[in-house]
């Protein structure tokens, strides 16, 4: 049985202590050097200076938690993620692919008590870390549901008004969301004005197939905004034919927002309308 094992960080670059779940017992030595080597197979916690972070290796940092506020949102990549509110201010209906550390489900269950939160995760040792990063339990709004997200998302019948994705594996964005309809089902999935929210990351030949997909999916109803900090893009597309944001609007409620949620909603807005402005350009000058 496997338990919570925790051993001097092997990395020379990031001190701290390493937790991973391992048999009571287990060779200390042999866990180091498999992590150095990066042959380590399963999802690690590295913590240090009083953040906790999930990898799967040192290339990617699947989620930060603030060990004194685990609901904060640490990186801002998920903070933008959250910019959808800027949209779609009261969901009922959230859908994530991804839990990883579940900040974005901590941060939801927490901040929009009339949400139900759908969780899919695929791998079983990650939904086994959810205490570590203070995930609430399963109640009457939160379902983690250990399975494949994408073949859930051909399965299902059911709706939602916001689709969030962060599918990130030790090698980047998940292979099988272009080897499959992914990004049909996601558009299917999505309500009337729902709205489909993609976490992208690495060189840009790696993500650039999901952008092309949902420009071809959702007929170019979709703003990308860069997270210059994480590397990162933020991927939002539209399902309503009729998109039109009220950008002066959205202004106004942005500090409405920033005052609600304490992430820097106008900030968010700013970037959404600059990249919306990039989007019909380079739609005119096509």
């Amino acid at each position: 049985m496997s338990v919570l094992f925790e051993l001097p960080s092997p990395f020379p670059s990031e001190p701290g202590r390493v937790r991973l779940l391992e048999p009571a017992g287990s060779d200390t030595d042999a866990l180091a050097e498999r992590l150095r080597a990066g042959c380590y197979d399963k999802p690690f916690v590295l913590e240090n200076g009083g953040l906790r972070a999930l990898h799967f290796s040192l290339g990617y940092v699947q989620s930060v938690m603030d060990v004194d506020n685990p609901a904060a949102l640490v990186l801002g990549y998920a903070q933008r993620m959250m910019a959808f509110l800027l949209f779609a201010p009261r969901p009922r209906r959230i859908t994530m692919i991804g839990l990883g550390g579940g900040s974005l489900a901590s941060f939801c269950h927490r901040h929009l008590p009339a949400a139900a939160l759908t969780v899919l995760e695929i791998d079983p040792h990650v939904i086994a870390l959810r205490a570590l990063f203070g995930v609430p339990a399963d109640d009457a709004r939160l379902r983690v549901i250990e399975a494949d997200g994408v073949r859930w998302l051909g399965d299902t019948d059911t709706r939602c008004d916001v689709l969030l994705v962060d599918a990130f594996g030790a090698e980047g964005i998940a292979e099988t969301l272009l080897d499959t309809d992914f990004h049909a089902d996601a558009q299917r999935h999505l309500s009337g004005r729902g709205i489909l929210v993609m976490n992208v990351a690495g060189a840009r030949e790696g993500y650039a197939p999901h952008v092309a997909r949902l420009l071809e999916v959702f007929d170019e109803r979709v703003i990308a905004i860069p997270v210059r900090e994480d590397g990162n893009h933020i991927l939002f597309a539209f399902r309503d034919p009729q998109f039109a944001p009220r950008w002066t609007w959205m202004r106004s409620q942005a500090h409405a927002l920033k005052a609600r949620f304490g992430l820097d909603f106008p900030a968010f807005a700013q970037q959404l309308e600059s990249g919306d402005r990039q989007r019909h350009a380079w739609r005119l000058a096509r």
